[in-house]
């Protein structure tokens, strides 16, 4: 038995991800064989690459002449319209830059140059901005894959799965089947970790059963586990789709049940945690134990995966020394592998996890770590440095950590003589009120503690929090960007988020108690997985909550920021390396530098266009206006409630302008007659 273990995008390209990893270890050490495949690093390598946005340059040009021709664009179009002049700047500079700043990340110099980092991040972001727009309505980036209707229904997915509309359709077929076909594979799973990649998945899976009907084709992760679990009979069946069946919860035992269930011919309904369709139910899952023992489980084991891919000049390696949460109250958490909050507490032994770090740094050649896991203990977390300052490891690490009173000066100088380099702390709220809503059981002055504690020992204090968890006023939001404000010196970076509500977290299981009136889905979202709630009464303005959008602006003049993945970002395997580098303050100490915008040696071109993209900009307001009549008046969304309402605003007419386009910047009209905003302009 042979199975191939698939991790699609969209994900973090700089450092592996654990999933495959884990599965693979526990699967090669009961004796099958395993080829694993980060088709996200992969995949994304080859569409970032001279030839591949050669051709999407190509494809935007001419899209923009077909456009061109039209004696009027109705709403849809003019949204495309605006995409695709957007990104024609970066299009034309994109093909000459992207493999120089390919270069610039998997090289140290380069990487730890902030300008060449800066202008490396800005041509990347540039060209996924032409991936998108050439492939509209997509939005694609590292951490999401959007389209309007793609995850709505299986006739969608299908769509959205067209080469036309599938950045990553040739991948597929060039690289990833070949692979499959020449390794004989008789499994192929696919690992969904996050929601962004739940429609590459399905597209994959589509392409992987066209090409391969007798492999089969099964899928597991918490991005499938939330979903399925929720669902049963007939739509639990339609959201298989192409996938012969899935695994929910933790996956080793359960997969590894799977392929012996294959091998023998046994039905997999008798599988525990399997999703398999049947004859009468449509499809339905035997309910059995989720959650693995870690202390049995090995390392996990990296061979095979492209480990020179990544774009970063050092490997990161993540590991698990725990699972599950010891907390376990959050009130908005759902953290995938559980139908309700977050799974049981486990751990594996201090010396496992010792002898685990210090075997696969010196297989990979590595010292850089990232702790994986929901939250470990401090306690344990001290006992492991501990551990590894008596082993006489030499390694670097960060993890994610929830501030205790426990975690005293002294024991976060411990953690920094064993190699801590940053530690993410779930600070959420400065509200006293709101962090006894969400249960949080950490004080503010115990979270400004451990802050300065690990401040004052070395190690990057790195501050997680969001704004606007149901009932929070205007004043509780300022107070939380005022407590990281006052915490400037001793904090390396942060990230400010915004509440969001999920299926399993206690919010939504009890929503009475966190004043909402009702929590509702959509109509025609056949997944379910939009979730929409109405509070019993507003918790701000709409002026009130400009006022912390601009009052966050402003604190983040403080830090060089970045968004996931890049540094500057929490928890990321460049973060990690430049605090290595640099320290932890590297973040403030660059606030005051301008780094360069755009795509380096990139040169302006001037066009002409039929359509005026200034006047296409108001497609944009009104776009939102629609899915606001859809998701809180109408409670219903698919194509044909969409374009009922886009038929009714006006077409987009011609008015020819010569434009100036620039790689970084939004396209600049030169001359022609500026658009009027009155109402009868579109006559």
């Amino acid at each position: 038995m042979r199975i191939a273990l698939v991790y699609p995008p969209t994900c973090d390209p700089t450092a592996p991800y654990l999933a495959v990893p884990m599965l693979t270890g526990f699967l090669r050490a009961n004796g099958v064989e395993v080829l694993p495949v980060d088709a996200n690093v992969e995949a994304f390598d080859a569409l970032l690459s001279p030839g591949s946005m050669a051709g999407l340059r190509d494809r935007l040009e001419a899209r923009l002449g077909e456009l061109d021709r039209r004696p009027a664009l109705p709403h849809a179009d003019q949204l495309e319209y605006l995409a695709l002049a957007r990104a024609r700047g970066d299009a034309h500079a994109v093909p000459a830059a992207i493999d120089k700043a390919k270069a610039t990340l998997r090289s140290s110099d380069g990487f730890h140059d902030p300008d060449a980092y800066a202008r490396a991040v800005a041509t990347i972001e540039a060209a996924l901005s032409v991936v998108s727009a050439t492939h509209h309505p997509l939005k694609l980036d590292f951490t999401a894959y959007r389209t309007p209707f793609g995850l709505l229904s299986m006739d969608e997915i299908a769509r959205s799965s067209r080469p036309e509309h599938d950045p990553f359709d040739g991948w597929v077929q060039q690289t990833l089947v070949p692979r499959l076909r020449d390794a004989r594979a008789d499994i192929v799973g696919l690992s969904v970790c996050f929601p962004g990649q739940l429609q590459p998945a399905y597209a994959f899976a589509l392409k992987i059963k066209q090409a391969l009907p007798g492999v089969h084709v099964t899928c597991g992760g918490p991005g499938v586990t939330q979903m399925l679990l929720r669902l049963s009979g007939e739509r639990l069946a339609r959201a298989l789709g192409p996938f012969d069946s899935a695994c929910l919860f933790e996956g080793e035992h359960t997969l590894l049940a799977l392929a012996r269930a294959l091998d023998e011919g046994r039905p997999l309904r008798d599988v525990p945690n399997v999703v398999a369709r049947d004859r009468l139910m449509g499809a339905r899952f035997l309910s059995g134990h989720g959650m693995e023992d870690l202390k049995a489980l090995p390392a996990p084991d990296f061979d095979g995966l492209p480990l020179h891919a990544y774009l970063a000049p050092a490997l990161v390696l993540p590991y698990d020394p725990t699972r599950g949460c010891y907390w376990g109250k959050c009130t908005f958490c759902h953290y995938g592998l559980a139908e309700v909050g977050t799974a049981a507490y486990r751990e594996r032994a201090v010396e496992t996890i010792v002898a685990h770090l210090g075997a696969l740094a010196a297989r990979h050649g590595t010292r850089h770590f990232y702790l994986s896991q929901d939250s470990v203990a401090p306690k344990t977390l001290v006992k492991m440095a501990q551990a590894i300052i008596d082993a006489g490891l030499d390694v670097r690490w960060a993890t994610d950590l929830k501030p205790e009173k426990y975690l005293t000066q002294e024991r976060a100088d411990v953690l920094r003589r064993a190699g801590a380099v940053a530690c993410a702390l779930g600070v959420e709220s400065a509200s006293p009120r709101v962090l006894g809503l969400i249960d949080k059981g950490a004080p503010v002055e115990v979270v400004s503690d451990v802050i300065d504690h690990l401040a004052s020992a070395g190690v990057a204090a790195e501050a997680m929090c969001f704004t606007d968890f149901p009932t929070e006023t205007h004043a509780e939001a300022v107070a939380t960007l005022d407590f990281l404000r006052a915490r400037r010196e001793a904090l390396a970076v942060y990230i400010v988020g915004e509440f969001g509500l999920t299926h399993g977290s206690l919010v939504a299981q009890a929503p009475e108690r966190f004043g909402i009136d009702e929590v509702f889905a959509l109509e025609g979202d056949e997944l379910g997985l939009g979730l929409f709630f109405v509070p019993r009464e507003p918790w701000k303005t709409d002026a009130e909550r400009a006022d912390v959008d601009a009052r966050l602006a402003d604190l983040s003049r403080g830090w060089t920021l970045r968004s996931y993945p890049w540094a500057g970002a929490v928890s990321t395997a460049h973060t990690i390396l430049q605090y290595d580098r640099f320290g932890p303050g590297v973040f403030r100490d660059r606030a005051a530098r301008r780094p360069p915008e755009g795509v380096p040696d990139a040169e302006a071109l001037e066009r002409g266009l039929r359509f005026d993209p200034r006047a296409a900009e108001q497609a944009e307001a009104r776009e939102a206006e629609i899915w606001a009549t859809l998701v809180h008046e109408e409670r219903r969304v698919g194509r044909d409630a969409y374009e009922a309402l886009a038929r009714s605003l006006p077409p987009l007419r011609p008015r020819p302008v010569r434009v100036r386009f620039v790689a970084g910047a939004a396209p600049a009209v030169t001359s022609g007659r500026r658009p009027s905003h009155a109402t009868s302009a579109a006559r």
